[in-house]
């Protein structure tokens, strides 16, 4: 209820309700400026020890001229300097590996720490949702060791509280951008902890010829190729059974030929048999001769060599049931490994369609009983949808090279792949960037390998197949 106040101005009015609104203001609590002081003294110091302990060459490198300076003038600096210049180039020139791993990296990952990721951090996480400004305060998540290999930066990173994996492999493309990679690929290390992938150059872009023939006869791991760092890759086949995805000239002929001149010693030695399925008469049919009567192209006869691998199959876990629990490859027990190429116009795009489940039920059967009696099954697809692949999923061990799209990526993996890294959907589709390039994704883990399969010539099959031809049991 409002009224007018005597002498007051015509136009005031005040209020004659009790007023039972209460203010409340936050107690302001003054920290001594001897403790602000002493706190960022404090993360002075701390920061300090910890960029000497993880970067002791550039500490070094950033010391011991201002500390010769003060001791003994800039003249013995400049003198020390200069021999140490001269010795390091020498040492780069005659033994670059080595001056590569103990001083060039370790350099490299400082300057990178430095003027790349931790000047770029704050930003870069706000920007993509990775972190958090919340009432003038930034929470982000804390950037820890960056080391740096012949071809990227590896960068280990701890999550915020309540992050899930999921909430970084979403933003990979964000964080490629932001910190001026063409990629960025995400695994995890522990305790919410991962472990970030940023290449720098691309190590797989040139084409591998084939690689010599083993001089030792092995029934693997096989190998076929290169890792991206480097390393040999070695493709497991015994005990495993691998499944190849790829668009046309994505190179599923590359891994399936090195494959092949990989287990030619073994062959050889009467430890491995290798079985055919060459529907289209194009890619396994040039080097016929490696398998013998172990070839089939008509529709029908890959249905009766599937039938005869499935009653050896069976033979061999009647013998072994109550004795061995693993298959070691003999002579009389070799390891057979039966190499499908285009494996879905058997099992889809059959017309017959009794044929078609009869083929679709022998690869089913083996592909879930058969590397415990020492037989495994290769197929490689161009369709890797589930309609048309409809026992994927039986195939421990996967392979992704060139795709068209992206959700190709996960059906080829498993869910996450991409997320991941494994970008087979920006393979380049020209043979000499992109032909026997891919990803790896083994049963033992989950995170994707980027891998180049030699290429296997034509040249190089009538090779194989003038020694070894006529070897086949």
């Amino acid at each position: 209820m409002f009224k007018k106040m005597p002498g007051d101005e015509p136009h005031r009015i005040v209020s004659t309700t009790p007023d039972t609104a209460v203010v409340f203001k936050p107690a302001v609590v003054q920290t001594p400026a001897i403790i602000t002081l002493i706190v960022f003294a404090w993360r002075a110091m701390v920061s300090l020890v910890r960029t000497v302990w993880r970067h002791p060459v550039a500490a070094l490198v950033a010391v011991t001229p201002c500390v010769l300076t003060v001791l003994y003038g800039w003249r013995v600096t400049l003198i020390v300097a200069t021999i140490v210049l001269v010795g390091l180039t020498g040492w780069g020139l005659l033994d670059r590996p080595s001056f590569a791993a103990l001083v060039g990296r370790r350099l490299l990952a400082w300057w990178r720490l430095v003027w790349v990721y931790r000047r770029h951090w704050q930003p870069v996480m706000i920007v993509s949702g990775l972190g958090k400004h919340i009432r003038g305060r930034d929470y982000l998540p804390k950037l820890g060791t960056v080391t740096c290999t012949s071809w990227a930066d590896i960068v280990t990173v701890r999550m915020l509280n309540g992050q899930a994996v999921k909430d970084w492999a979403d933003r990979t493309d964000n964080l490629a951008r932001g910190f001026s990679a063409e990629s960025c690929r995400v695994a995890v290390i522990k305790g919410g902890r991962l472990r970030l992938t940023f290449p720098r150059r691309d190590p797989l872009a040139t084409p591998l010829p084939a690689l010599p023939l083993p001089e030792a006869a092995s029934v693997g791991p096989v190998e076929i190729g290169k890792q991206e760092d480097g390393s040999p890759w070695r493709l497991k086949v015994h005990g495993t059974h691998v499944l190849v995805a790829g668009a046309t000239g994505a190179g599923k002929g590359s891994i399936l030929w090195s494959t092949i001149r990989g287990l030619l010693p073994a062959m050889r030695a009467g430890l491995v048999e290798l079985w055919a399925l060459d529907p289209k008469l194009m890619e396994l049919s040039y080097g016929r001769a490696l398998f013998g009567s172990r070839y089939a192209a008509d529709p029908g006869d890959c249905a009766d060599l599937l039938d005869d691998a499935v009653k050896v199959m069976q033979a061999r876990a009647a013998r072994f049931a109550g004795h061995q629990r693993n298959h070691t490859p003999t002579i009389e027990d070799p390891f057979v490994l039966i190499i499908v190429d285009e494996v879905a116009f058997l099992t889809a795009y059959q017309p017959d369609k009794q044929l078609r489940h009869r083929i679709s039920a022998a690869l089913a059967t083996l592909t879930t009983q058969g590397r415990a009696v020492g037989i495994g099954v290769m197929a490689a697809l161009q369709d890797p949808r589930k309609e048309v692949m409809n026992i994927r999923n039986l195939f421990p061990d996967k392979i992704a090279l060139r795709l068209d799209e992206s959700e190709q990526v996960d059906m080829v993996l498993g869910d996450g792949a991409r997320d991941r890294g494994a970008l087979a959907d920006h393979i380049s589709p020209v043979p000499e960037l992109g032909a026997g390039v891919g990803y790896v994704r083994l049963e033992t883990s989950p995170d994707p390998v980027r891998v180049r399969a030699a290429y296997v010539s034509d040249e190089d099959i009538r090779a194989m197949v003038a020694e070894f031809g006529g070897e086949t049991r």
